[in-house]
């Protein structure tokens, strides 16, 4: 049966039921013109002779169409005075144009209107065409919304906010900033969306410059709302100036849940776990509730601080409906749980639910690879394979740790040639944990295949490749890398130096050692723990023990790697006293001797014929500690 709003979706524009005959064979023999750059719809009249029923009950969606602009008469491809009259009636309501464009539910009803706009009316109004370039960014059509900015002969603020907004919507922050540099050309007074947007813009850039002086400019103009101040937040949240976003958040009267979950993501995200939860705690003290996204940040802050307790608190009020469980949170509580090294509990949520993405399977994987339960995480990788769930980047550097781990070289090389089927092989975090792999099987020159052929060479890269060769045995060649890394430009990392360190060990080798400490003490790195104790190795192996125990004396901090380093250069060159008078002295400050340093001490100082006596306060007492 034909229908009469075949030439329209009923949701636009639909024909009271009170039609004549005559209007159902006009409709049966009207062809409607397709929206295009050259053709145009006709004009159509919007008036019912009878009026319309105030008992008469219309279908979901009907109002705008019955009450607004009644019965739709269609005529000939040319439009009678009538119905240009009713048409321009109904268009010269800019409000009304203005609200069926913002409330439109597809991209056709947007064109229709557009359509009617361009045809029936000679000039259109900055208001309606603001709306139309909102609603076509709305439904992806940027360049379509371009042109219709181009074509106004009258912008405001308004419409260039509009148009910024679209780039923003869709990462096209290039072209963004070059429309923001002209916008700012012509001297146009901005309003708060616009802060917003270009706030938005600066954050994701992290362009830390522009994010302050749209601050500034925010402080003159004297905007504020709520808004505009969680852009602000989320503005040096996102560039890591955790300080001047709780400067401003500490400001907000009063604050909503996403206001509050921007700063608990941000303290997350920025390794301050700890301030994540006191920020949690404090929201339900200010008489909020979270909602899902703050508790995925909350069990993240968790996971990384090893706060199982809280974690498991959380995870029962979800049990209690608290909040509701989906997808996201269930991923949460499966890296929680594999992060705190409770793998068994990991796999219990990770079984339980009903849905999983690939993030879900990428966590579970990595908590596998992370607590050394390889073969797991390469079966799990396997099953996911064979469902044909996407794994991405993360995934695939998961499942190489784990090949690592193994040394499941034929698994690895597996996941190489998947890598490079699927072009990301110049991906630098892949490309980093290749060369970590092959180094681990021995394949040395496999791993320097991949770096070679890697386009950028961050730190990281370059420290597997040195670390692979000198735990390799290959001490020159890890040297010479290190050279070509600094030739490069890349500035060594705490992780760099210790690897370099141990192979300049390894090789006795003091001038360049000397060298490598000398660069050391330009950088924060000298005050670290490991390079420390690399420092002590390396100066012990070279003879020179008078400065390894300056480097001992003067470190901030050690740890167990520090004393076995410093016990063991005081014994393997004769100082057998001090070696004996340390192992003390790290009981005393309750740390545990284990057996490698009593065998080395033991088997070093096996003939010593010291003055220390059973009775003496020297005296080593195995495994045990001084009380």
């Amino acid at each position: 049966m034909f229908s009469p709003s075949i030439c329209f979706p009923t949701t636009i524009f639909q024909i009271h039921p009170f039609h004549s005959p005559d209007n159902i064979n006009r409709l049966k023999n009207h062809m409607c013109k397709r929206y295009d750059d050259n053709k145009r719809l006709p004009c159509f009249s919007f008036e019912h002779p009878f009026g319309v029923s105030e008992n008469k009950e219309y279908p979901i969606g009907c109002y705008r169409e019955t009450e607004i602009v009644g019965q739709l008469e269609v005529g000939d491809d040319n439009c009678s005075s009538f119905s240009k009259v009713s048409v321009n009636s109904f268009l010269a309501d800019s409000s009304l144009v203005g609200r069926l464009l913002q409330s439109s539910s597809s991209l056709k009803e947007v064109k229709i209107v557009h359509a009617m706009v361009l045809k029936c009316l000679r000039s259109s109004t900055v208001f309606v065409e603001n709306n139309l370039i909102s609603a076509l960014v709305k439904f992806g059509r940027l360049n379509d919304a371009r042109k219709v900015f181009d074509e106004m002969s009258e912008r405001n603020v308004v419409s260039w906010t509009a148009m910024l907004n679209g780039y923003l919507r869709y990462g096209l922050d290039d072209e963004g900033l070059k429309f923001l540099a002209e916008f700012v050309r012509r001297g146009l007074v901005w309003n708060s969306k616009t802060y917003v947007c270009v706030l938005c813009m600066a954050g994701r850039s992290c362009d830390f410059e522009l994010g302050k002086q749209v601050h500034a400019g925010v402080i003159k103009d004297g905007f504020s709302n709520l808004i505009l101040d969680s852009s602000i937040v989320s503005f040096y949240a996102q560039c890591g100036d955790l300080e001047s976003a709780f400067r401003v958040f500490d400001v907000i009267k009063r604050p909503d849940v996403v206001c509050w979950t921007t700063m608990i993501t941000a303290c997350s995200q920025h390794g301050r776990g700890k301030e994540a939860l006191r920020v949690f705690l404090q929201l339900f003290s200010d008489g909020f509730d979270a909602n899902e996204f703050t508790v995925c940040s909350v069990l993240n802050a968790c996971g990384e601080e090893g706060e199982l307790k809280f974690g498991k608190q959380l995870h029962g009020a979800i049990i209690k409906n608290r909040f509701r469980m989906d997808v996201f949170i269930g991923t949460s509580l499966v890296d929680m749980y594999a992060k705190c090294s409770e793998i068994d509990d990991a796999r219990t949520v990770f079984d339980g639910m009903g849905k999983r993405n690939t993030v879900t399977w990428t966590s579970i994987i990595a908590g596998y690879a992370r607590n050394g339960h390889a073969e797991e995480a390469i079966r799990l990788f396997r099953i996911m394979k064979r469902r044909k769930i996407f794994a991405n980047n993360l995934t695939m550097v998961s499942i190489l740790r784990a090949c690592g781990l193994l040394r499941a070289l034929p698994t690895g090389k597996e996941v190489h040639a998947q890598i490079i089927k699927n072009s990301l092989q110049d991906n630098i975090y892949l490309g980093s944990t290749l060369v970590w792999l092959y180094c681990k099987c021995s394949e040395n020159s496999a791993a320097r295949k991949v770096l070679q052929d890697m386009p950028i060479r961050d730190v990281v890269s370059w420290t597997a490749m040195i670390s692979g060769c000198a735990h390799l045995g290959h001490e020159y060649e890890a040297l010479e890398y290190l050279k070509e890394m600094l030739g490069e430009g890349v500035a060594p990392n705490p992780f760099t130096y210790s690897s370099a360190l141990k192979a300049c060990a390894k090789l006795e080798d003091i001038e360049r050692g000397k060298l490598i400490h000398s660069s050391i003490s330009k950088t924060p790195a000298l005050s670290n723990v490991f390079v420390g104790s690399a420092l002590i190795n390396m100066y012990a192996k070279c003879g020179r023990l008078p400065e390894a125990i300056q480097i001992f004396d003067n470190m901030p901090e050690r740890n167990l790697v520090s004393w076995k380093a410093m016990i063991v250069a005081y014994a393997k060159n004769g100082c057998c006293g001090e070696a004996l008078k340390l192992v003390y002295r790290m009981q005393v400050e309750g740390i545990e001797v284990d057996d490698y340093i009593l065998a080395t001490v033991l088997t070093a100082c096996g003939e010593f014929k010291g003055s220390i006596k059973s009775n003496s306060k020297y005296f080593l007492h195995p495994k045990s500690s001084i009380v």
